[in-house]
């Protein structure tokens, strides 16, 4: 018999904050304190709602689940329409159902006139069934791509907390890259590669356009519990035009002093820019390539002027090298902090051979090598992370 179970705090993991509203439970990955200093960016409030990296995990002998979500999501007229949200069940660590979403909230925004439309739809019920007898681990992974409200969970089992891992905690800060922009399925982006090779749990506060050292940020990962931490930085200050090489510097600094406020002596990896070609010469802002629009592709194009480099604007190339001078300099006096160049992960060659397919954003195939690429450097033996690593699950 199919029975409608809680979905308690303690089974979602990934999120920090959790909303309840009159008929589920909202998702948020900054908490509402964060939310509050954001001055209303509409950027940023929407990409902290999507899940990306969030989980619903339990253990239960159920063979039949069920999950009501309901969904939300942002279009462009006139763009290609975007895919849809996946959810995925993954049992005893292997993928073994994935549900694509529908229904739900539609916002439509007009790109001449900034104008949105709404367009209402109904709740989406994602069923996994014919899952193996006996009691097991299970967990629910949300979509990375659109804000999620949980409804209900049923079973024809009870369900219960999973017992305690012992795996350490990953918390990771990037941009959309990080989010999972162009990843088609959420255990599919690069930091959920990479946690699953690296046998860590994943905190990702990876924020599509939002990466941008905002202080109410640096506060959020400064009061998360982590055992582990990574930061990438760059394309969306670039992409932004958010300021210039004389802010950058001491922004980062603040932005480290303040996570190390809470955590003095965690290992700690800053990760410069994947490689970019619009924006490794050319400063932003960054903006839609009207040209490919008009076509009904979706292609990303940079609008500054090269020139103005030497006057402190920021390209990735100008960022990569006062990180490493950031981050050397800073290690004379905290053995715990680490550089990793991001051409490491991506570089101009790989460009060649997996071209971001709008000039910004990896594909998926290229998620699952920065990913490995990222496992391999961080988690690896000997690597920034080994000692927190699960011997079993390294490279």
């Amino acid at each position: 018999m199919i029975t409608t179970q809680p979905i308690p705090s303690v089974f979602i993991r990934g999120a920090l904050e959790l909303e309840s509203t009159a008929t589920g439970t909202i998702v948020h990955r900054l908490p509402a304190a964060a939310r509050a200093q954001a001055n209303g960016d509409p950027q940023l409030l929407m990409v902290e709602q999507q899940p990306s990296g969030v989980r619903i995990a339990f253990e239960t002998t159920a063979t039949v689940i069920e999950l009501d979500t309901l969904r939300s999501r942002t279009t462009y007229a006139g763009a290609p329409a975007r895919p849809d949200g996946v959810i995925e069940l993954i049992v005893d660590g292997t993928v073994l159902g994935e549900s694509v979403t529908n229904g739900g909230t539609l916002t439509t925004i007009d790109m001449a006139t900034g104008i949105p439309s709404r367009a209402e739809g109904p709740l989406c019920t994602n069923s996994f069934t014919g899952l193996p007898e006996g009691l097991k681990n299970v967990e629910i992974w949300l979509p990375h791509n659109e804000a999620t409200e949980l409804l209900a969970l049923r079973s024809n089992a009870a369900v219960a907390p999973q017992r305690d891992s012992g795996r350490p905690q990953w918390l990771h800060h990037g941009s959309s890259i990080s989010h999972g922009s162009n990843a088609t399925r959420p255990t599919a982006i690069w930091p959920a590669v990479a946690s699953r090779l690296g046998g860590v749990e994943l905190t990702n506060l990876g924020f599509g356009g939002s990466a941008l050292l905002d202080p109410f940020t640096a506060r959020t990962m400064r009061d998360t519990p982590a055992d582990a931490i990574s930061l990438k930085i760059g394309i969306n200050l670039v992409n932004l035009d958010l300021m210039r090489l004389r802010a950058f510097g001491p922004a980062v600094h603040g932005f480290l002093d303040t996570i190390r406020d809470g955590h003095p002596d965690t290992p700690l990896l800053v990760i410069s820019p994947i490689f970019c070609g619009i924006h490794e010469d050319t400063p932003g802002p960054g903006a839609f390539d009207m040209a490919a629009f008009a076509e009904g592709r979706m292609r990303f194009t940079a609008t500054g002027d090269p020139a103005e480099i030497a006057a402190g604007k920021l390209s990735l190339r100008s960022i990569r090298k006062e990180l490493e001078r950031i981050v050397h300099s800073r290690a004379e006096h905290d053995s715990n902090l680490h550089f990793l160049d991001g051409l490491a992960l991506y570089g101009e060659a790989d460009s060649l051979e997996h071209p971001l397919p709008d000039a910004l954003h990896p594909d998926g195939e290229t998620h699952r090598i920065i990913g490995e690429r990222f496992a391999a450097l961080a988690f690896g033996p000997g690597a920034v992370f080994d000692p927190f690593s699960s011997l079993d699950s390294r490279l």
